[in-house]
């Protein structure tokens, strides 16, 4: 199993199905959260596919992102659906826990620029 092409997967498919029940049934927080996850599946799907023999620095990197999105996108969603938020907090701590991630992401890049020498 390779477990960013799965979550490249699933996060594009929630992704459209929150785009179509924004549009559908409204909700800013909603829209928000579904094009967050879009974004995002296009990275996972390339983690997934390009990222098989990637160093551990770049796999945390994704695995700090997932984390990150699905706090963020959650803590939207459930503000939404369920009138709460999932912790307080929980949106904040999942965009710096994505940002973070990004950044990781930039340093395995760095490293692996490195071991080409």
């Amino acid at each position: 199993m390779n477990p960013f092409l799965l979550a490249g997967g699933l996060l594009g498919a929630a992704g459209v199905a929150l785009s179509a029940a924004a549009a559908h049934a409204g909700g800013g927080n909603v829209a928000t959260a579904a094009n967050f996850l879009l974004f995002h599946a296009p990275a996972f799907l390339a983690l997934g596919l390009f990222g098989v023999g990637a160093g551990r620095v770049l796999k945390a990197g994704g695995w700090v992102i997932l984390a990150g999105l699905l706090l963020f996108a959650g803590d939207l969603v459930a503000r939404h659906y369920l009138g709460n938020r999932l912790f307080p907090m929980a949106a904040p701590t999942g965009g710096t826990l994505m940002i973070a991630g990004w950044l990781v992401v930039a340093l395995a890049g760095v490293f692996h620029a490195g071991s080409e020498r």
